[in-house]
């Protein structure tokens, strides 16, 4: 069983065009990932063919209050046009809005009543939305270390969203980097997640280096998503100890059973 191998294009290569990053890793076997699309030339992207899997899915906006709802659907609708002209597989949401180059931000404060039903409603309206321009979200989990108080941040928050709302057009992004940090278990993660993941995203912990760099056994969770069933897409979003091209090639191999 192979997994769809792709990587994170912003976090490699940094001295390098970005369609620069995403031929080198079509030409690597590999998909591609963005985040940050409007700091990017469109139609440079568009020659190199490459098979770009997942970026932000909005530039605005926030789950659980009206004004932030609609400035989400408006920019959600907005970039999936942009995801069609791409090919993107998959548009990506936080709990949270975004910041400099397409971060999610830090947001403290409280997590008050009904704020977990008002962002499932939120999320019904981008599914609504989806399904009528044919594309897909996830909603990715967050860790508290690098991004605080981020609401919906954790893993547990986020499979309790998605599933809730349990519909086609709405998966997990299960970053597996940020589950380590904020509540490790990965393995059984991914097991309560499997319904309902679009893709898994790795890092190795800490410094958020490519697998083999730091504490995380992922060619154990490789070969116990594989026993899950699971044959998805597994995405590299980290960044290069040393060089690139390196990089990639040790997650391939952490990824291949």
């Amino acid at each position: 069983m192979a997994f769809q191998l792709a990587a994170c294009a912003e976090m490699l290569w940094q001295e390098k065009p970005i369609h620069w990053r995403a031929a080198r890793l079509k030409e690597m076997g590999f998909g591609v990932g963005l985040w940050n699309w409007p700091a990017w030339d469109l139609e440079e992207l568009e020659k190199t063919g490459a098979d770009f899997t997942i970026m932000n899915g909005y530039l605005q906006g926030r789950l659980t209050d009206q004004d932030g709802a609609e400035m989400l659907l408006a920019s959600a609708r907005e970039t999936a046009q942009v995801g069609k002209r791409l090919g993107v597989d998959r548009l990506n949401l936080h709990g949270t809005g975004l910041g400099d180059g397409g971060i999610p931000i830090a947001q403290h404060g409280t997590f008050a009543p009904g704020m977990e039903l008002r962002a499932r409603d939120t999320l019904n309206r981008i599914c609504d939305m989806a399904e009528e321009e044919g594309v897909t979200f996830t909603l990715e989990n967050l860790n508290p270390l690098d991004h605080p108080g981020c609401p919906f941040g954790s893993t547990e928050a986020v499979l309790s969203l998605v599933s809730a709302v349990n519909r086609p057009q709405l998966r997990i992004n299960l970053d597996l980097y940020h589950t380590q940090i904020g509540e490790g278990d990965l393995i059984r993660w991914c097991e309560a997640c499997l319904p309902w993941i679009g893709e898994v995203q790795v890092a190795d912990n800490p410094g958020r280096c490519e697998p083999g760099t730091g504490e995380i056994n992922y060619p154990r969770i490789a070969r116990a998503l594989s026993e899950m069933g699971y044959d998805g897409p597994v995405a590299m979003e980290a960044n290069a100890k040393g060089d690139s091209d390196e990089a990639v090639e040790a997650f391939r191999a952490a990824f291949t059973l």
